[in-house]
């Protein structure tokens, strides 16, 4: 079981920036991803980014490289997504997922625990 808080949220401007945070609560994040998605409205959910905790390795989906960085801090249990150069298609619900480790880490199928989702709004 592993429980998921996210934050940091909400409205910008085109250029500007956010941190999103994801606090996990659960004994142990070895052998797991974590996975950062995003909704638009009246869209499906998709992938934004990914990390892995045993190899520490980060990926990105091709719409956010260059702008969006994901970061940790383990005593914390917490991943962060630095969206930097927001633009207004960034503007979703973001959320963020956890799944035991695979190299399917963009598949949201994949993901058997979710946040509640934060909101991010980039207006023109």
């Amino acid at each position: 079981q592993v429980l998921l808080v996210e934050s940091g949220g909400g409205l910008v401007q085109a250029g500007g920036s956010l941190r999103l945070s994801c606090a996990a609560s659960t004994r142990t994040l070895r052998n797991y991803y974590m996975g950062w998605f995003r909704q638009a409205s009246g869209k499906e959910r998709e992938f934004v980014g990914a990390f892995s905790w045993t190899a520490g390795n980060t990926y990105y989906a091709d719409s956010v490289k260059g702008r969006f960085t994901i970061s940790k801090v383990n005593a914390q249990k917490t991943v962060y997504l630095q969206m930097n150069s927001l633009q207004p298609e960034d503007t979703a619900v973001y959320y963020c997922a956890a799944k035991i480790g695979s190299y399917h880490y963009h598949r949201r199928d994949e993901y058997a625990y979710w946040g509640q989702g934060t909101q991010v709004t980039v207006s023109s």
